[in-house]
């Protein structure tokens, strides 16, 4: 994956629209998944407390064939700057969504675009899947992102589980890492 070179003073938002991912995009958001969370660069990287990679190749594609699940993608030019996955989750008479996968690339990170994504997903979630609440989970051990998340309206549910080994997202580092639970009406 080639490194941007964006602007430094600004970003041009609007040069940022999510589009519905095919499965030729899945390589891409593979890359960039592990980028972001498991490369040397941007405030969102694990390193510290997960090794190995974030996902897969084959992660990607099940996810993308999931019914009523779709990756979102915006690329500036040939780069992919961000991408996020949202799925359908039905749950009693209530409609949910999912958000997983959500990256964006470090050398936009810091600079609102997440942000920018993020309310662009929940539209979608909103208008399109028709949902209510929006999911998500993060690792509980990552002040940083829960605090980003809570900014934008998610709240913490208060459940909490051991890390997901069985998901093969990566090998804990540091003993009791644990993920929780947001969500935020919409």
């Amino acid at each position: 994956m080639r490194t941007a070179t964006p602007e430094v003073e600004t970003i041009d938002f609007s040069r940022f629209t999510l589009q519905q991912a095919t499965p030729d995009h899945c390589r891409d958001i593979c890359d960039l998944v592990n980028l972001t969370y498991r490369g040397e660069t941007g405030w969102t990287r694990e390193t510290h407390i997960i090794g190995g990679d974030r996902t897969n190749l084959d992660e990607i594609t099940l996810a993308m064939d999931k019914p009523n699940a779709r990756f979102y993608v915006s690329y500036l030019d040939q780069l992919l700057a961000a991408s996020i996955y949202l799925a359908k989750e039905q749950q009693a008479e209530q409609n949910h969504a999912y958000i997983g996968f959500f990256s964006v690339h470090p050398d936009f990170q810091g600079r609102g675009l997440g942000k920018h994504i993020l309310h662009q997903a929940e539209t979608i979630a909103r208008q399109q899947l028709t949902a209510t609440k929006i999911r998500m989970f993060v690792v509980s051990q990552r002040p940083e992102l829960i605090a980003f998340y809570q900014r934008r309206g998610y709240q913490r549910i208060g459940d909490q589980e051991p890390y997901p080994l069985q998901l093969k997202i990566g090998i804990p580092k540091v003993s009791g890492l644990t993920i929780e639970y947001l969500e935020k009406l919409v």
